[in-house]
């Protein structure tokens, strides 16, 4: 049986930021025994894939950064460009394999940090105010673990029940061109010139890192992800006839898929008041939007801070409640057609001030400034959406 003050279940972004944060900003003698338990290769283990945010000045993870950028850019079906220097603030992009390596490197020398790879099956509250891990190993042998505090990463085995539910899909090129296409000052953050699917929406996103190297995404907001070859031609009709990038060389792949959805995401897992759930599991992921990142880290400072004061460690909401109210309005809206997503979002990013939209999406504006954005939307469809929110009932997906 191992035994720790903490067990981390999970070595994505919320599991790695946490066990950071908990061990390498301790002061020497004072960091708590953590275990970070992260599936063995296959396929439980999430590949490799890369994640955005924005912040001011320099950040925790810059030495992990690939590449950060003070301006967005966002097109219009119809050609029309709005760009915005989005300063303090600048946009970053972190792939996961270099994200990892920072933590092990800053983690190294740490003593009472144990990282194994084992699946985990059960979390059991004891009666003693401990918690049983349960797992296997590769080959399958039973491992036991025991500790004060569980923080679970993984997935919930079904969603929440919820009155509107969408899919952020979409697969990326890391791509090499033979002509110097990109910018390597601007991210495209949304670009409306792809095709538009019969439900929902789709656009191009572009994060250059080099005049010939980008990762170019498609992706949509709708029902239901496409197939491989789906989103291959998607993306070739994208470089090719929007991009005008011409010979290009695809280096490597992601594909991913984000759940937004109006549902509420529990922080404490059921029937233990020492178990947590973090990341996108505990409700971390926008769902107007689908960035994480910010939000999972707001979370694991809140949860270090929260242990070294010996205090109960429960991860606080990710987002405040009148975000959350926004996004489940934006979402109904956007399912039921009554605004037009690439309007609205161009409409946005025309017409206000980039830093007050930026902490606008990030759910940290104050009241004023949620009314100030409020009155750039299609005000009349969102105030009959807000209307009917109250009484559609919040449904569970069928199991499958």
């Amino acid at each position: 049986m191992v035994e720790a003050d903490i067990v981390v279940v999970g070595a994505g972004a919320a599991g790695l930021s946490l066990v950071h944060r908990l061990c390498a900003d301790a002061p020497p003698g004072a960091a708590s025994s953590v275990v970070l338990v992260d599936p063995p290769p296959g396929p439980l283990r999430p590949p490799p894939r890369t994640w955005c945010f924005w912040e001011s000045g320099p950040g925790r993870f810059d030495r992990a950064t690939t590449a950060s950028w003070e301006w967005l850019r966002v097109h219009g079906p119809d050609g029309a460009v709005v760009r915005r220097h989005i300063a303090p603030y600048r946009y970053k992009m972190i792939r996961s394999d270099d994200f990892e390596a920072l933590v092990d490197r800053d983690l190294r020398e740490r003593p009472g940090v144990r990282r194994m790879e084992a699946t985990v099956g059960g979390l059991t509250g004891l009666p003693d105010g401990t918690v049983r891990v349960t797992a296997a190993d590769a080959a399958g042998a039973r491992l036991g673990l025991r500790a004060r505090w569980v923080f679970d990463s993984r997935p919930p085995e079904r969603p929440p029940a919820a009155r509107t539910r969408l899919l952020q899909h979409f697969r990326g090129w890391f791509v090499r061109t033979e002509r110097p296409v990109f910018d390597p000052s601007v991210v495209d953050l949304m670009d409306f010139r792809t095709r538009r699917p019969e439900r929902g929406l789709s656009f191009g996103y572009v994060l250059p890192t080099g005049r010939h190297t980008a990762l170019v995404e498609y992706t949509g907001f709708g029902p239901a992800p496409l197939t491989a070859p789906a989103y291959d031609s998607a993306l070739e009709d994208y470089t090719r006839r929007v991009l005008r990038a011409g010979a290009t060389e695809v280096l490597s792949t992601e594909q991913g898929v984000i759940p937004m959805t109006d549902g509420v995401f529990e922080r404490r897992a059921a029937g233990s008041e020492r178990i947590f759930r973090i990341g996108a599991a505990g409700g971390a992921t926008r769902a107007s939007t689908g960035y994480t990142f910010a939000a999972v880290q707001r979370q694991c400072d809140a949860v270090a801070h929260a242990v070294r004061a010996g205090h109960r460690p429960e991860p606080p909401p990710a987002h405040p409640l009148r975000a959350r109210l926004m996004d489940a309005v934006l979402l109904r809206a956007l399912d039921t057609g009554r605004v037009d997503g690439p309007d609205l979002f161009f409409r946005l990013f025309d017409r206000v001030p980039p830093a007050r939209l930026l902490r606008f999406l990030d759910g940290r504006s104050r009241l004023y400034e949620d009314l100030a954005v409020g009155v750039r939307t299609p005000v009349l469809p969102m105030l009959r959406t807000a209307a009917e929110l109250p009484w559609l009932p919040r449904r569970r997906p069928p199991v499958r």
